[in-house]
């Protein structure tokens, strides 16, 4: 039988062993993680002539349905990155919520391809990710914006 810490009674022993804090290393790692997942999803290439950067998001943006799922699948992986960081619940909900607005709005054919190349929802997610890090002192961010 596992012991369970009285002190936050309603979290099974394993949700427990998911919140202990993540070393340096681990922390510059996972922010590692998503600075290129996010690049990759929103800015990983530049349109020729134009100053407009778009990534993976966009691409897939333009399979109906499918591809809007599988894109907020990817950027769920990041705010789930985010929450092992130990981010705010404030910072947490604004992320959720430009992640929403990216699926929900992408979904509509034509004005969602458009506004996945403007929000850039995973780069604002970063955004977010990279200031709650520099506040609370949790590693390094890598890269700046």
């Amino acid at each position: 039988m596992a012991i369970i810490d009285k002190t936050i009674p309603w979290q099974s022993p394993r949700r427990q062993a998911e919140r202990k804090p993540l070393s340096m290393a681990e922390a510059d790692a996972a922010y590692a993680r998503v600075e290129a997942l996010a690049r990759v999803m929103d800015s990983m290439m530049t349109i020729p002539g134009t100053g407009i950067r778009l990534g993976v998001d966009a691409v897939l943006g333009l399979v109906p349905v499918i591809g809007d799922v599988i894109s907020h699948a990817i950027s769920s992986y990041i705010i789930w990155e985010a929450r092992r960081l130990g981010v705010s619940r404030w910072t947490m909900t604004r992320m959720i919520g430009n992640s929403m607005s990216d699926f929900a709005i992408g979904l509509v054919p034509f004005i969602g391809d458009a506004f996945d190349v403007a929000f850039r929802a995973n780069m604002r997610n970063l955004a977010l990710l990279k200031a709650e890090m520099e506040r609370k002192g949790l590693g390094r961010p890598i890269i700046d914006l």
